[in-house]
């Protein structure tokens, strides 16, 4: 991706465009390249910034939601953001969802893709393998309807990934505290507008999930996109990209009868 990513004290970052702020959290195995298509999209009429969380270098006893969401209060704080569009796919849209409920006076809205917080069908008590190149090929293979969607250079990045241990460790204790983090009480309380982009071939955190969101949170809207598994961004990015921006675009004229 040819945008820059910015360094401060703990903080690696994209913050690209000008406008309203639309803060990205990426999941467990998310690359910021998941999200250029967001980028590209976006950054003309929003200020679009998407924080590096630290899923594989923090502490292995930090390492689950609680210590995520912690990361991500302070990434706020760092930038005094207010005011947001909390967009989070799977994992990020978990920790989205506690930084909500925490904190619902700086999030405007929130966008929800394959996210977990409900039920999610994990990639097996092995996971991730070490080792076996064929093994994580087939299972990043899994979290797209065209596995063809798993380029090379995304299966190598897993790959090196999971060939550390400490990594692994922390993937796997974050997997399970996610696991164990049920919000389907909680998440009732959410007040903000809740868009929720789902594909409707999800595996992983399947359509029903995504309807079980859509009952629990108060003000939401569902949208589905056919031939789409786990990331709705990456393998349908111009529809992902047109279902978020009328959606925005309806905030923003909520927002001028409402002012």
């Amino acid at each position: 991706m040819d945008i820059e990513v910015k360094k401060s004290g703990e903080f690696n970052y994209i913050d690209e465009g000008q406008g309203e702020i639309i803060l990205i959290l990426h999941g467990l195995f998310g690359a910021l390249s998941n999200f250029e298509s967001v980028v590209a999209g976006f950054k003309g009429d929003y200020r679009v910034i998407i924080p590096v969380m630290p899923i594989y270098d923090m502490p292995v006893k930090q390492a689950g939601l609680e210590g995520l969401q912690a990361f991500i209060e302070r990434f706020v704080d760092f930038k005094s953001l207010d005011n947001m569009i909390l967009l989070g796919n799977s994992l990020g849209g978990h920790v989205g969802l506690l930084y909500t409920l925490a904190h619902p006076e700086k999030v405007k809205s929130l966008v929800l893709t394959g996210s977990s917080g409900l039920f999610e069908n994990t990639m097996g008590g092995s996971f991730p393998k070490r080792g076996s190149y064929s093994y994580i090929k087939e299972r990043v293979e899994y979290t797209f309807y065209d596995p063809k969607t798993a380029t090379k250079n995304l299966v190598d990045e897993c790959f090196e990934v999971t060939s550390s241990i400490p990594k692994c460790m922390n993937i796997l204790q974050i997997a399970k505290s996610a696991q164990r983090n049920n919000m389907a009480k909680e998440i009732t309380n959410i007040t903000a507008p809740t868009l929720l982009i789902w594909g409707l071939n999800d595996t992983i955190t399947p359509p029903s999930v995504g309807h079980e969101f859509d009952r629990l949170i108060p003000n939401s809207e569902l949208f589905f996109i056919d031939k789409c598994c786990h990331a709705p961004m990456m393998e349908r990015p111009e529809l992902f990209n047109k279902i978020l921006k009328k959606y925005l675009t309806k905030l923003k004229a909520n927002d001028l009868v409402n002012a």
